[in-house]
């Protein structure tokens, strides 16, 4: 059994959502960043954090290709080249997509008043913008992001889409939007966009 710690509505919606594609059971804890429950394991106060053997794992990217690495499922074998693909789009959308939904997210209730940039949204759409265009030329015509199979960076992908459009970042029409919907229609995806919406907020408080 597995417990993860954090909220759906946070990064943690990526372990919760592989876990369900996985068909893998697990407990919830589902707290917000910074809980004294958080920070009993990691000092960062950041989630999601994953329970498991009497170990703690953190960083939902870390622990979704640790997951799926365990149970053979959603990514493909280490030492190959496919695997190898896999892991280059997952770097890129780390860096070039879940980064600047991050810094918008920053200068805009993360960071206290006084060091907020407006000038920095601005940027981070530029960035996203651009990312999108080089997401788009990978997808090409494939149903997902590597193949014909859903892997770990689709899960990253999915959450990060979910998170543009709260956001209001915007994702060109065609052929992502339809990429970013099959995704949101999966029913693991559904399932866990369902559990974070009955739950409470995790916005910090104004500083």
């Amino acid at each position: 059994m597995y417990t993860i710690i954090g909220s759906p509505r946070s990064r943690a919606m990526r372990v919760y959502w592989a876990m369900e594609e996985m068909g893998l059971k697990y407990d919830m804890n589902p707290v917000a960043p910074r809980a004294p429950e958080v920070l009993a394991y990691t000092s960062s106060g950041k989630v999601p954090c994953l329970l498991v053997d009497g170990d703690i794992i953190t960083d939902s990217v870390a622990i979704i290709q640790f997951l799926a690495d365990r149970h053979g499922q959603l990514s493909a074998p280490a030492g190959t080249i496919a695997r190898a693909t896999q892991d280059s789009v997952t770097q890129f959308t780390c860096d070039e997509i879940d980064g600047p939904l991050w810094t918008a997210a920053k200068h805009s209730f993360v960071l206290p008043k006084n060091l907020r940039l407006p000038a920095a949204k601005d940027a981070a759409k530029f960035e996203f913008a651009r990312a999108m265009q080089s997401l788009e030329t990978r997808l090409g015509d494939k149903q997902f992001i590597t193949g014909d199979k859903i892997t770990v960076p689709d899960i990253i992908l999915g959450h990060c889409g979910l998170w543009a459009g709260v956001a209001d970042f915007d994702v060109p029409k065609g052929r992502l939007t339809a990429y970013f919907a099959r995704l949101a229609a999966r029913p693991a995806f559904v399932k866990i966009r369902r559990m974070g919406d009955a739950l409470p907020s995790v916005l910090p408080k104004e500083p």
